[in-house]
């Protein structure tokens, strides 16, 4: 069964693309739009990618669970990546590689399953 959408991808999308432009351009969006945005791609993530054995987290917007495996059912799973919300925007669309966030600090990553280099990017802000 796929994961349970709370955003609508239309609304998603529009949040996506208003964030990734208001930091393009070395602002801060709205708290609305950048929740929605990191919600969206998340959700994206999670649909592209569906399973239990890596929890991705944005604080305070949103975790998901990803890619099939060994599943956890209480307490910290086995492999977790967390970060803010601008990097995941930017790791997310393509703007920045996951080896170069990890590197910089940008992402905190443990376990044997939490490198998503190869997953990302899920969405181009233009896709669709």
């Amino acid at each position: 069964m796929p994961p349970r959408r709370r955003t609508d991808p239309t609304e998603g999308l529009a949040a996506l693309r208003s964030a990734v432009q208001t930091l393009g351009e070395g602002g801060q969006p709205a708290r609305p739009v950048l929740a929605a945005a990191v919600r969206y791609s998340l959700e994206e993530l999670a649909a592209r990618y569906p399973g239990g054995s890596v929890e991705v987290r944005v604080p305070p917007f949103a975790a998901v669970q990803v890619l099939q495996g060994p599943r956890h059912t209480r307490g910290t799973p086995p492999a977790v990546v967390e970060t803010d919300a601008a990097t995941w925007l930017a790791l997310a669309t393509g703007t920045l590689a996951f080896d170069a966030a990890r590197a910089a600090g940008r992402v905190r990553a443990s376990g044997q399953r939490a490198d998503l280099g190869e997953l990302l990017p899920v969405v181009e802000p233009g896709e669709r």
